[in-house]
């Protein structure tokens, strides 16, 4: 843009003004100095340099609070998520497991089997031992099965063993042996044919007989042999540990097929 002159006005003394210097009536006044006046216009500021402007520090502080406080919750909703989803997959595989020792339990009830000179159930206050068919190969002979609870690792828990095939009365009664021994002070060799179930704090045992429930060690009729000692029903109590999908008492009655009438 061009550069703006000045321009420059010399003004007059005003009619009748005295002398500044000099005698009255020499005519002589002060000289009278220009007066300038700018008459151009001043140039225009840039655009660039007019808009243009950083963040300030207080900005960018509240600016990496935000993002961090984001951080924050953004983390704890999913950390939230994969925690509830580990307790949800914990709880169903106990669940699971529960269910799978019951149903284990109702099918070794199912399978009791009868056989001459032989006991097909007794409880003796801590250990029940059982005769039963072998449902893999039903000409593979039968089987000798016991429940009992035992302290694992410093914690009770529900247990199952289970014998070889036995074809011979010998068998079974080495077999019935053993299973007792399992249950008191079990060795290596006895250890190897048993299943740790689930965390028990305590079971208990009734039979239906003569139209009541009653302790199992109270029947007379529990000889070897006879088949009158199964009883119409057995009724399971377990008292599961806390801390599981499902904990407290929970009661499981199974009825005889053969002798149960129906009855529950």
């Amino acid at each position: 843009m061009a550069p703006t002159l000045p321009h420059c006005v010399s003004s007059l003394p005003p009619k009748g003004a005295q002398p500044a210097f000099g005698r009255p009536g020499d005519g002589l006044m002060a000289p009278t100095l220009p007066h300038c006046v700018s008459l151009g216009l001043s140039p225009r500021k840039s655009g660039r340099a007019r808009g243009v402007r950083g963040f300030t520090l207080i900005e960018l502080l509240v600016g990496i609070s935000i993002m961090a406080l984001m951080a924050v919750l953004g983390w704890r909703g999913l950390d939230g998520m994969a925690r509830a989803q580990e307790t949800t997959r914990q709880r169903a595989d106990e669940l699971l497991l529960v269910q799978a020792a019951l149903g284990q339990w109702g099918a070794d009830l199912d399978a009791l089997l009868a056989v001459p000179n032989t006991t097909p159930l007794d409880w003796d206050g801590q250990v029940l031992r059982m005769t039963r068919r072998s449902s893999a190969v039903p000409d593979e002979g039968a089987l000798v099965v016991a429940w009992t609870r035992r302290d694992v690792q410093g914690a009770g828990h529900w247990l199952r063993w289970q014998s070889a095939p036995v074809r011979t009365r010998a068998d079974w009664q080495q077999a019935w042996q053993q299973a007792a021994l399992w249950a008191r002070n079990p060795g290596e060799a006895e250890r190897r044919r048993e299943v740790v179930l689930l965390p028990l704090d305590n079971w208990q045992l009734f039979y239906y007989r003569g139209g009541a429930w009653s302790n199992p060690q109270s029947s007379g009729d529990a000889t070897p042999g006879n088949a009158a000692a199964l009883p119409d029903g057995v009724r399971l109590q377990i008292s599961i540990s806390p801390g599981q999908a499902l904990a407290g008492q929970v009661t499981r009655d199974w009825v005889n097929p053969l002798l149960g009438g129906g009855k529950s």
